[in-house]
């Protein structure tokens, strides 16, 4: 009798755990997360039924805030720009873990095995790497470089991008350096290298990885042109590219730097942001040589390529920030403007591309649009959004 009960009351809870609100799973394919830049939030929501499912508070300074996500899609790391380092459980709505590792931080990436995290940082200068489960920190590298009085100094570092081989490139502002942290011997032995090319061009900016993890580009804002390094051979410099590129003749106040992660690959073509230009430069992914240039509505910030290569999507600086044109990839010639509102800051296209999410700053919403008919399908309340971040974002390089 009492190996009846006992086997009775195993079945009982068995049943009444399976039935618990708790054990439910979730889905995180579907997910995505959005930057409420002034509340210091971040709103998690489905973008398959269109509808916020978390408000995720205390993230501190977003003001120029992105996010990257662990493996699993389960984990969205924030970073702020008061330096803080939040890492969010996306299911359950919540922060797993906080730090404030810097004073002023730009951006980060996380490794190609999801176990490092890395952040840039212009006060102090340079990149903390963190261990993606405890945010621990597990490496400091300054940005340390010689001017030209041969004094040391820190430079503001700028371009931070996850490479092929579990390794992290960066440039440095000030320094006029590439840099390479390479951790793909850290799980074995804990130790990283580092390999430095200097003098590669006056203040780069901001970089990008090709989606291959061939190339890494930055850009430069103090000259004309651009510095490309070869990742496949990076024991040799980097080369300078697009010399007609850049401030060279530049007429216009530049309103808003361009973002590089932003450039489109569509078949042959690069299309690229004119620095301080009305202009969507195009260049041979070849050759590396302009071919063209299209003239637009203002000043690029994003230049998106929507998944098919078929449609080039364009956002823009202020004061032309509150349209969208969209540019055939194949006759380069403009097809649609579109109006969503007063600044819009990011685009985030579906993973297979049939959508596409605005974020609309001053009329405190995101909406959704269809990228065959271009119309606008939904819209969802968000506070001064500004960053849209899928998680498909796990599972690509330099994203």
């Amino acid at each position: 009798m009492k190996r009846i009960f006992l086997a009775s009351a195993f079945f009982l809870l068995t049943a009444c755990s399976v039935l618990t609100p708790a054990t439910r799973y979730q889905a995180s394919g579907d997910l995505g997360v959005i930057i409420a830049r002034e509340s210091g939030e971040l709103v998690v929501f489905n973008s398959s039924s269109r509808r916020i499912v978390h408000t995720v508070s205390g993230l501190g300074d977003l003001s120029h805030a992105s996010v990257v996500f662990s493996r699993d899609e389960r984990f969205a790391y924030v970073f702020g720009r008061d330096g803080g380092l939040t890492k969010v459980d996306i299911l359950q709505g919540q922060i797993d873990k906080r730090i404030v590792q810097g004073g002023n931080s730009i951006g980060g990436a996380i490794s190609q095995d999801g176990s490092l995290i890395a952040v840039s940082n212009y006060t102090p200068g340079g990149v903390r790497v963190f261990s993606a489960d405890t945010l621990e920190l597990v490496a400091d590298i300054p940005a340390t470089y010689t001017d030209a009085s041969g004094q040391q100094k820190l430079s503001k570092t700028v371009g931070l991008v996850d490479a092929p081989g579990n390794r992290f490139v960066f440039s440095l502002f000030d320094g006029a350096e590439m840099q390479i942290a390479d951790f793909s011997h850290f799980a074995a032995d804990g130790q990283f290298s580092i390999k430095r090319h200097a003098q590669i061009g006056k203040n780069p900016y901001d970089a990008l990885i090709t989606a291959n993890g061939h190339y890494y580009v930055a850009g430069l804002f103090g000259e004309p042109g651009m510095a490309r390094l070869d990742l496949w051979h990076d024991d040799q410099a980097p080369v300078r590219v697009l010399p007609d590129y850049g401030d060279k003749d530049q007429a216009l106040p530049v309103y808003k730097m361009p973002h590089l992660e932003g450039w489109a690959q569509a078949g042959n073509y690069l299309f690229v942001p004119g620095v301080g230009r009305h202009q969507v430069l195009v260049i041979d992914a070849g050759s590396w040589q302009q071919v063209a240039h299209i003239p637009v509505a203002g000043q690029p910030v994003f230049v998106m390529s929507r998944p098919d290569n078929r449609e080039i999507w364009v956002s823009f600086a202020h004061p032309d920030n509150g349209q969208i044109q969209i540019i055939d990839a194949e006759t380069l010639a403009i097809t649609d403007t579109l109006q969503p509102g007063p600044a819009v800051l990011h685009m985030e296209f579906s993973p297979r591309g049939e959508q596409v999410w605005v974020s609309v700053r001053d009329l405190n919403e995101v909406q959704l649009y269809d990228t065959r008919t271009h119309q606008k399908l939904a819209t969802l309340p968000v506070k001064s959004p500004s960053g849209i971040f899928l998680t498909r974002r796990a599972h690509v390089t330099g994203l």
